[in-house]
């Protein structure tokens, strides 16, 4: 596997197969097939886009729920994070180390849509101890990206 080819696509997967032959010294067609082969083998889920929604007239509000739970017997917590994960306002869920279990961030449009899904849907879980819900404010970096990073000017000073 090619952890080059991983780096590449993961800071922009519109790179075709043929920049990335270029980048990577590779012939197109042996970058193809090892595309391929990632895909097939599940290594690469998906390609996304990246889309600062501050900047677009769509409202929505972004929490994260850190989540304490009973393990369940012969499945420890993957079958509550199946059940949690399969809401479709459920962005990610995480096995966590430390004083909580999952990591749950979810999107929702209000505040209030974000609290009905904690006491609706994920407080009566019956594996659910305790919940924790945290409001994001404001996102300065998320998935490698600087969210508006302050233009730097290099062209220096002068006296």
């Amino acid at each position: 596997m090619n952890q080059n080819l991983l780096k590449l696509l993961e800071k922009d997967a519109r790179l075709t197969a043929e920049q990335l032959s270029v980048m990577l010294d590779l012939p197109r067609e042996e970058v193809e097939r090892e595309l391929s082969e990632l895909e097939a083998n599940g290594t690469i889920l998906g390609y996304k886009t990246i889309i600062d929604w501050e900047k677009t007239d769509v409202e929505s509000v972004t929490a994260m729920i850190d989540v304490k739970l009973t393990p369940q017997r012969d499945r420890g917590f993957d079958r509550v994070a199946e059940k949690i994960y399969n809401y479709p306002e459920v962005k990610a869920v995480y096995l966590m180390s430390g004083g909580y279990d999952l990591s749950v961030l979810i999107e929702g449009r209000t505040m209030k849509e974000v609290a009905f899904f904690v006491s609706q849907k994920l407080a009566p879980i019956d594996a659910v101890i305790s919940t924790a819900t945290h409001f994001v404010l404001h996102k300065y970096k998320d998935t490698g990206v600087v969210y508006d990073a302050p233009e730097i000017d290099e062209r220096g000073t002068f006296n």
